[in-house]
């Protein structure tokens, strides 16, 4: 059994990254594979917080013409599938898994409440908080955040379809440079994608380190939080 650099850790994957090479709906062999690695993590003695987007079925910001609002809230329940899909896989696998939604939907699942979160966490159960914030105009990288500071989770994982952090898009420029390490300043003044300016402010302020990797591998996740230096983290110095 490896030894874990983190003891609780909050993982957040976006809808694409569910979506895997078809680039639309939720590919079940990916959700697999993520169960996979999160049942090693358990197995570590690592409480594992999960935050899931909605962007493989819909984005507030793809309703052209309607009310942002709606629009949004249609985001969040794109969320909750989402979140269903991997508990389904994870339960498969024999792992205890709750959703937790900001949007009360008892008949599917809990309504977020901290303590009982963190009870679930303490009994090594994994924790997938859907529907966002439970507000418009926030995203699923703020609720990352956000449920980070509230679960006292040492470190975000970010999952993206890059492998760290660029100056630039490497898909589209073969010169990007790759940042192995930056402050949250810098991702401020730069500019730079890797989450939204409200999310990356949140974790500057409660000083929760993100880490940015490739889900193209999903080992990537265990071999993290075994200590392996993957990807970019972004911290406080």
């Amino acid at each position: 059994m490896s030894l874990a650099k983190y003891k609780r850790i909050m993982l957040k994957l976006s809808g694409e990254a569910l979506a895997g090479k078809k680039g639309y709906g939720i590919d079940f062999g990916v959700t697999k594979n993520i169960a996979i690695e999160i049942r090693e993590l358990i197995s570590m003695g690592v409480s594992v917080g999960i935050v899931v987007g909605g962007g493989n079925i819909w984005r507030g910001r793809s309703g052209i013409g309607m009310d942002r609002t709606t629009a949004d809230y249609m985001g969040m329940l794109a969320t909750c599938i989402n979140a269903l899909a991997l508990q389904d896989s994870l339960e498969n696998l024999g792992v205890t898994t709750r959703v937790q939604t900001a949007i009360e939907m008892r008949e599917v699942a809990e309504p977020f409440i901290r303590r009982r979160a963190m009870r679930h966490l303490e009994k090594n159960r994994v924790v997938i908080f859907a529907a966002g914030t439970g507000n418009p105009y926030f995203s699923t990288d703020t609720t990352a955040s956000l449920r980070a500071a509230e679960i006292e989770a040492d470190v975000i994982l970010l999952a993206k379809k890059v492998d760290g952090v660029y100056d630039k898009d490497p898909h589209k420029y073969s010169d990007a440079k790759k940042f192995d390490k930056l402050t949250y300043i810098e991702v401020l003044e730069r500019g730079l994608q890797v989450m939204d300016s409200t999310a990356t402010s949140l974790c500057m302020d409660n000083n929760i380190p993100i880490l940015v990797f490739g889900l193209d591998d999903p080992e990537n996740i265990r071999k993290i939080v075994a200590g392996e230096k993957i990807g970019t983290i972004v911290c406080k110095e």
